[in-house]
């Protein structure tokens, strides 16, 4: 939906500055450069607005979940707007888009975008537009899977009840009608009516109603395991809930050598271009830690890389030196930074001489956030299935990163432990171009991961302590 909308919004963007140059420059189309010179200033405004919105979190709707919130955030989008096309007007001065054009751009900008996305608000809310689905279980998922619907109407499901037999005990009250068992699933089917049966049985040997299952897939009706929704709506893995076999002989837990090749490319290139043209920068920010408080510049840390091969860590430090016995958790670390690292750690500048890790071959760019080797017997021993994370190089940053937050017990890191296990399943390169845009709306605008997730509450980046 999210995808939809951009791509709506951005056609209309452009042709509604494509005709506010026309309106008022009325430049002359002679040829294919003039029409080419017209077409490349619409494009470069419709961009400008296209990446402000995305910056502040217009294409989220587990954020943006309702018009007035979107109406209060494109006034917040526009200032975005204006300084990137008061850089485009300083690179290109004699552009058409000036005086007229560019106000009567945004004009129409507003006119067309409030009420196209009030209809999108209501289209997502509305029942005739919706999937009906049933739910076959009461599992601790199901119950999961529930929440995750509600606080997501962009999916458009509508839950019509729950197929199985008494509630057990223990289980938080049903918020949906309890159909019936699953003995009575055709029953239960003809009344109901669904568009989409979502399997979430807890125990699924000698339960699972095949033949039902079978029959109305071949009638049109979607039927999916849990699991697989969970991913979608969620972005991570439901890890206690995945048996052995199905990660054991799973082929999205082995990454190709090409996967692998590509990443480390990339990798390898935007290391050199940061070292080499943040080298400014990097100076300065030496130069302030040095002053600001005694200790080194930097803090290096032994951590777990691929194959759990062991590699020290590079950082700007942010904390007043601590005992070698000091936690891990942030938490417990919070007295102990520097006003310095106050900075650098919002907007994520503390993590740059990592690129000095991606070419010692410790790191790559997008990847798991590596472990203090202090925590890792812990992990490997509380946390289901935590060897997989090792299957690829860790990152600067990660998708756990930009979902999430800082981790301060076993069981927050058990949290970051699902969106992990979910970025390595679905490795691939659009992936990690998506979790640099991301990365780069933190850096840039200081937010950490509880702007990208607000309705989970979560905060900030990193998982160690320092």
């Amino acid at each position: 939906m999210a995808v939809t909308l951009a791509l709506l919004e951005g056609s209309t963007l452009f042709a509604a500055v494509c005709g506010a140059i026309f309106f008022w420059a009325r430049p002359p189309l002679l040829d294919w450069i003039n029409v080419a010179a017209v077409l490349g200033q619409a494009l470069a405004l419709s961009l400008c607005c296209i990446i402000s919105f995305y910056y502040n979190n217009l294409y989220d709707l587990r954020i943006v979940r309702s018009f007035p919130e979107f109406a209060s955030r494109l006034v917040q989008s526009f200032g975005v707007a204006f300084i990137l096309l008061a850089v485009f007007y300083t690179v290109f001065p004699r552009t058409n888009i000036a005086d007229g054009p560019f106000a009567s751009s945004l004009l129409i900008i507003v006119v067309f975008l409030l009420p196209l996305r009030a209809v999108s608000y209501r289209v997502m809310r509305s029942r005739p537009f919706s999937e009906r689905v049933l739910i076959l279980g009461t599992s601790p998922l199901a119950h999961k899977l529930m929440k995750e619907i509600e606080a997501q109407p962009q999916f458009r499901y509508t839950i019509v009840g729950v197929a199985d037999g008494a509630m057990p005990s223990g289980q938080p009250p049903l918020r949906y009608p309890l159909l019936g068992p699953l003995e009575n699933l055709g029953k239960i089917i003809e009344e109901a009516r669904p568009d989409r049966i979502i399997v979430a049985l807890a125990e699924r040997r000698g339960r699972l109603p095949v033949r039902q299952l079978l029959e109305r897939g071949a009638n049109g009706v979607v039927v999916e395991d849990s699991l697989e929704v969970y991913e979608r709506l969620t972005g991570k893995l439901a890890i206690e809930s995945l048996t052995p076999s199905s990660v054991i002989f799973s082929k999205h837990f082995r990454k190709s050598r090409l996967d692998l090749a590509v990443g480390r490319g990339i990798s390898l290139v935007a290391s050199v271009i940061g070292l080499v043209g943040l080298a400014p920068l990097l100076g300065l920010i030496a130069l302030a830690v040095k002053l600001n408080s005694q200790g080194p510049v930097f803090f290096v840390q032994n951590r777990v890389g691929m194959y759990g091969k062991r590699f020290k860590l590079i950082k700007f430090r942010t904390m007043h030196p601590g005992n070698e016995g000091t936690s891990e958790w942030v938490r417990d670390n919070s007295d102990r930074i520097t006003r310095v690292g106050k900075w650098l750690r919002k907007f994520r500048l503390d993590e740059l001489p990592q690129f000095v890790n991606i070419l010692r071959g410790d790191m790559n760019l997008v990847g798991p956030r590596p472990h203090p080797v202090s925590n890792f017997e812990l992990f490997a021993e509380k946390i289901p299935y935590y060897a997989l994370r090792t299957v690829v190089r860790p990152g600067v940053t990660g998708w756990a990163q930009v979902r999430y937050g800082y981790a301060n017990n076993l069981e927050e890191e058990i949290e970051k432990m699902r969106y992990d296990l979910y970025y390595i399943k679905h490795l691939s390169l659009a992936f990690d171009l998506r979790i640099l845009l991301d990365t780069v709306k933190i850096v840039l605008f200081g937010r950490g991961a509880k702007a990208a997730d607000a309705y989970r509450t979560e905060a900030s980046l990193d998982t160690s302590g320092r």
